[in-house]
C-alpha cells in the first residue's frame, strides 16, 4: 500500500465510499473489503425513476463529468436527474492497486474485467439506492465499453444507453497500441515489478506513457492546426510537459496497468459465446452510439460496425479536432454537441422493459 495524495478529496473533489465487501472476480480471484468511490448530484425522485448512471474512463474519476458534463446547464441536468458517477475499480479512487493492503496490492492486484465493474455498480445502486432502473447509462471511452456491458449484461434496466468514443468490443489495433502504454510503464527500471516505493520512481516510464498517449489522443489535425495554442502553452513540448505529462505524472503506474488490462479485454461477446452480434442484440436500450470522428483509438468505422447490430439505435458523431482526448471538453463546440444528443435521447419516450425471448439479466450480485 501506498499513500498517494493525488487520490483524494482535496484533488477530485468530495466522493462516498460504498463496501462491496468481499468480491468475486470474474478471473477467480476475492478482492477482499472492495470499495467503490462515487458522488451524486441531484435528488432521486420518490418513485426512484430519474436515475442516471455516468461510468470513468482510463485515468479518470468523477471530478471530470463534474466539472463539464454535469449541471443545471447541461443536458445531464442535475435539477432534474439523480445522476451517480461511479469511478471504475483501479481507477485510485475505488479499489485499487496502491490502496489496497494485503496479499492482493500493488503488483499482486487481482486482473479486474469490465464485467466485474458493472456487477459491482449494479449492486452499488440496488443496495444503497434501491434503484432498479436507469433512465441513461452513459461514459467516455472505457466509459462506453461499461455502458455497452450495462446494456447487455442488464438490458431491463437501462432504458437509454449513450456510449461515447468507445466499443463494444476492443479491436487488435487497440490492444496493440495499449501494449505499448503497458510497456512503456514496465520497462521502466524503478517500476521494479510493479513493487516501487512513489510513483515518483517511474517518472521516466510515466512520461514516455504520456507521450505515447499524445500520439493517438490528440489527431494529427490538433498538433497540424496548433490546437494547443488555445489552451494556453507557446509550443507543442510545452503543452507535452504542462499537460499531458503533468496530467499523468502524478498517477500510480499499477493502477494505470490495471485500467489498461481491463481496456485490452473490453469485449461484450463474452456473455453470448462470443458471438457480438447476439450480444448486442439483447440491448433494450434506446442508444446513441457517440464516436468522435478523429478518434485514433475508437474510430467511427469500428463505432458504426457494432451499431449497426443494436436494435433501436442511432449513430450520432462529434465533430472534435482534438481527437479522442476531445472527451476532456477542451472545445465549446464539443460540449453543445454532447448536450444536443444527449438532451434529444433523454427526450425520446421508451418502451417498458420486456426480456426477450432467450435472454436473462446476467451476474446480478
Amino acid at each position: 500500500m501506498i499513500e498517494n495524495p493525488y487520490y483524494s478529496p482535496e484533488m477530485h473533489g468530495p466522493y462516498e465510499m460504498f463496501a462491496l465487501g468481499d468480491f468475486v472476480l470474474e478471473e477467480g480471484y476475492t478482492l477482499r473489503d472492495c470499495q467503490l468511490a462515487y458522488t451524486t448530484l441531484g435528488e432521486l425522485s420518490p418513485a426512484k425513476d430519474n436515475a442516471i448512471l455516468v461510468t470513468t474512463w482510463y485515468s479518470g474519476t468523477h471530478q471530470i463529468w463534474e466539472d463539464v458534463y454535469i449541471g443545471p446547464e447541461h443536458a445531464l441536468n442535475s435539477d432534474k436527474y439523480f445522476i451517480v458517477v461511479i469511478n471504475q475499480i483501479g481507477n485510485g479512487l475505488s479499489s485499487s492497486p496502491h490502496n489496497t493492503e494485503g496479499p492482493h496490492a500493488m503488483a499482486r492486484f487481482p486482473h479486474v474485467r469490465i464485467g466485474d465493474d458493472v456487477r459491482a455498480q449494479e449492486h452499488l445502486l440496488r443496495e444503497q439506492f434501491g434503484i432498479e432502473e436507469l433512465q441513461l447509462v452513459t461514459g467516455g471511452s472505457m466509459g462506453a465499453q461499461q455502458t455497452y456491458e450495462w446494456a447487455v449484461r442488464f438490458p431491463d434496466k437501462v432504458k437509454r444507453a449513450a456510449p461515447i468514443a468507445g466499443t463494444a468490443k476492443n479491436t487488435p489495433h487497440d490492444f496493440i497500441y495499449t501494449q505499448a502504454l503497458i510497456e512503456a510503464i514496465t520497462s521502466d527500471p524503478g517500476f521494479r515489478g510493479g513493487w516501487y516505493e512513489a510513483s515518483s520512481d517511474v517518472r521516466a516510464g510515466l512520461a514516455r506513457h504520456a507521450r505515447i498517449f499524445s500520439v493517438m489522443g490528440f489527431s494529427t489535425e490538433f498538433w497540424k492546426r496548433e490546437q494547443w495554442r488555445t489552451l494556453g502553452f507557446a509550443s507543442a513540448d510545452d503543452f507535452q510537459v504542462g499537460f499531458v505529462d503533468a496530467y499523468f505524472q502524478p498517477m500510480d503506474p499499477n493502477d494505470l496497468l490495471c485500467m489498461a488490462w481491463k481496456w485490452q479485454r473490453g469485449d461484450v461477446s463474452r456473455l453470448t459465446g462470443g458471438v457480438l452480434g447476439a450480444a448486442l442484440s439483447r440491448i433494450q436500450a434506446k442508444t446513441y452510439v457517440m464516436p468522435i470522428d478523429e478518434d485514433m483509438f475508437f474510430p467511427v468505422r469500428d463505432c458504426a460496425d457494432e451499431q449497426q447490430l443494436i436494435p433501436n439505435s442511432e449513430l450520432r458523431v462529434i465533430e472534435s479536432v482534438a481527437g479522442h482526448l476531445g472527451l476532456f471538453g477542451v472545445e465549446p463546440t464539443y460540449m453543445e454537441q454532447i448536450d444536443r444528443h444527449l438532451g434529444e435521447l433523454l427526450d425520446q419516450p421508451t418502451q417498458p422493459a420486456t426480456r426477450p425471448e432467450g435472454t436473462r439479466t446476467v451476474g446480478a450480485t
